[in-house]
C-alpha cells in the first residue's frame, strides 16, 4: 500500500532522493493548506502534527500576520522544542522573535549594513569567488566536488567578513552549521573538521568546549553549542575593546530608540543566526544552481553567451532549488486560511518549496528558465522576517557563478549528488562535477 503524500513530504529519508515535488504537487491541488501526522522518524519521538501550507498566497498570508501567525510562541522549527527551557532559549532569537522586539532588533541589524559596509563585503565577495575559482579550475580539464571544493568557502569567507572573524578560524563556522542544520543526518550531526591549532587563541579556547562524538547534546539548544557561545562571546569582547569597520562592531556600536544597546545574550544569538542559518542556506544554494545547470546544459550555453542573464538566472536558481523548505509558525487564535479552520496554538508550516512551484503563479512552475520574470519566489521569506542578507546571497551566487562559467567550456555531473537527509534544508552534501576548460 503506497504511503501517504503527508508521510512522504514529512520524512527526512525522502530528501535523500531529493524533494518529493511530485507529491507536494498533488498536496497543493487538492487544498492550499493540509494536516500533517509527525510519526516518529529517525529516533525522534511523534509530535501533535501540524497544518502544511502549500500555495504561494496562503504562505505570503501567513508570513505577512506575525500578530495571528507567531515566530515565538513555539519558535521556528517542525518540532517543539524538548523542554520549557529550550524554547525560553530559542525564543531569544531574532529569528524567533515577533515584533516589536524583533522590529527593535531588525532595525539595529540593518543600520550596521552601511553602504560603505555592503560595498567592502561585495568588492570581497568578488575576491574571495575568483580565489576559489583559481584555486579549483586549472588545466584544460578536470573533476572537483562542487559541493565542498567550491561552494562551501565562499560562505564562510564572506560570513567571516561580516561577522570580523579572522580568516583562519572561519572553519568553525562549517562546524557549527553542519551540527545544528544536519542534525538529522549522521555524517553532519558530529562534525569536527576544524583544527584548532590553525585558529586563534578565542578558537582554542571555544573548541575546548566543543561536546564530543557520540555524546552531542541537541545542537538546537544553548548547552548543545558552548563552543558557538564562547567563541561568540570572547569575539564581542575583542570587538568593544578594538572594534574594526565590519558588520558585527558596527552592530556593537549601535544605538537603540530608548538608548539603548545591544547585549551581550543579544549579540551571542546573532550570531549563532549568521553562522548558522547565514552560512547554511547559501552553501545548498549554491551547489543547488550548480545542479540546476548540470541538467540544463543549454542554460549554461547562454549564460557563456550572455553573462547579462545571469542576475535574473540566479533569481531562478534560487527558485528552482529552493534551499530552506519549510518555517513554522503558531496560531495566536482561531482563524481560517485557505478556507481551513485553524485553531488557537495550532502549528502552521509553511512549504517553500511548495510556493516556489505554484502553477498559479509560476508559469510551467516545473521548468527552469534563466528568463523568467517575474520571478516573485520565497527563497527569502516575505514580510518582517524577510532576510536581511537576501542581497548578499544573490551577490555570491552572481560572483560565483560570472568566474565558474568563464573558466569552464562545459560543466557535466561527475558523479550522483549526495543530498542531506533534512526535511528543513535541501542540501548537498557531495556534488562530483567534470569540467573543461575554454
Amino acid at each position: 500500500m503506497p504511503r501517504p503524500d503527508t508521510e512522504i513530504v514529512f520524512d527526512p529519508n525522502t530528501y535523500v532522493d531529493g524533494v518529493p515535488y511530485d507529491a507536494l504537487a498533488r498536496l497543493r491541488a487538492g487544498h492550499p493548506v493540509v494536516w500533517v501526522d509527525e510519526v516518529p522518524v529517525l529516533g525522534w519521538p511523534g509530535g501533535p502534527g501540524f497544518w502544511l501550507v502549500l500555495r504561494h498566497a496562503e504562505v505570503e498570508s501567513v508570513l505577512r500576520r506575525p500578530q495571528l501567525f507567531s515566530s515565538w510562541l513555539g519558535a521556528t522549527q517542525i518540532r517543539d522544542p524538548a523542554t520549557p527551557a529550550a524554547l525560553t532559549y530559542v525564543r531569544s532569537m531574532m529569528l524567533n522573535m515577533d515584533p516589536p522586539d524583533h522590529s527593535r532588533l531588525r532595525r539595529l541589524l540593518a543600520r550596521s549594513f552601511t553602504p560603505r559596509a555592503v560595498g567592502e563585503l561585495t568588492d570581497r565577495i568578488g575576491a574571495h569567488a575568483a580565489a576559489i575559482c583559481d584555486r579549483v579550475f586549472t588545466g584544460p580539464a578536470g573533476v572537483c566536488d562542487f559541493a565542498t571544493d567550491v561552494a562551501a568557502d565562499l560562505p564562510l569567507l564572506a560570513l567571516a567578513d561580516v561577522l570580523g572573524m579572522p580568516e583562519c578560524d572561519r572553519g568553525l563556522l562549517f562546524d557549527w552549521s553542519n551540527r545544528v542544520i544536519g542534525y538529522q543526518d549522521p555524517d553532519y550531526a558530529s562534525s569536527a573538521t576544524f583544527d584548532p591549532a590553525e585558529g586563534t587563541p578565542m578558537a582554542r579556547e571555544a573548541v575546548a568546549l566543543r561536546p564530543a562524538a557520540g555524546s552531542q547534546p541537541d545542537p538546537r539548544t544553548r548547552e548543545g553549542m558552548p563552543d558557538l557561545y564562547a567563541y561568540a562571546h570572547l569575539l564581542a569582547e575583542e570587538k568593544r575593546r578594538r572594534p574594526g569597520d565590519d558588520v558585527m562592531s558596527i552592530l556593537l556600536a549601535q544605538v537603540d530608540d530608548d538608548g539603548g544597546q545591544v547585549s551581550v545574550e543579544e549579540f551571542e544569538n546573532m550570531f549563532w543566526l549568521f553562522a548558522v542559518a547565514g552560512n547554511e542556506t547559501l552553501r545548498n544554494g549554491l551547489p543547488g544552481a550548480c545542479v540546476a545547470l548540470l541538467e540544463h546544459p543549454d542554460a549554461q550555453d547562454r549564460l557563456r553567451a550572455d553573462p547579462g542573464l545571469l542576475p535574473t538566472a540566479v533569481e531562478e536558481m534560487l527558485r528552482w532549488w529552493t534551499p530552506v523548505m519549510t518555517f513554522r509558525r503558531t496560531a495566536t487564535a482561531d482563524c481560517e486560511l485557505g478556507g481551513q479552520p485553524i485553531r488557537r496554538g495550532d502549528k502552521v508550516v509553511v512549504s517553500f518549496s511548495s510556493a516556489n512551484r505554484d502553477g498559479t503563479v509560476f508559469a510551467d512552475a516545473d521548468r527552469f528558465d534563466i528568463g523568467r520574470s517575474p520571478n516573485p519566489h520565497l527563497v527569502f521569506g516575505h514580510g518582517p522576517h524577510f532576510c536581511l542578507g537576501a542581497h548578499l546571497a544573490r551577490a555570491q551566487m552572481r560572483a560565483l557563478f560570472a568566474e565558474v562559467l568563464r573558466r569552464t567550456s562545459t560543466l557535466r555531473a561527475g558523479g550522483p549528488c549526495a543530498r542531506l537527509r533534512s526535511n528543513f534544508q535541501h542540501g548537498v552534501k557531495h556534488l562530483p562535477v567534470a569540467w573543461t576548460a575554454p
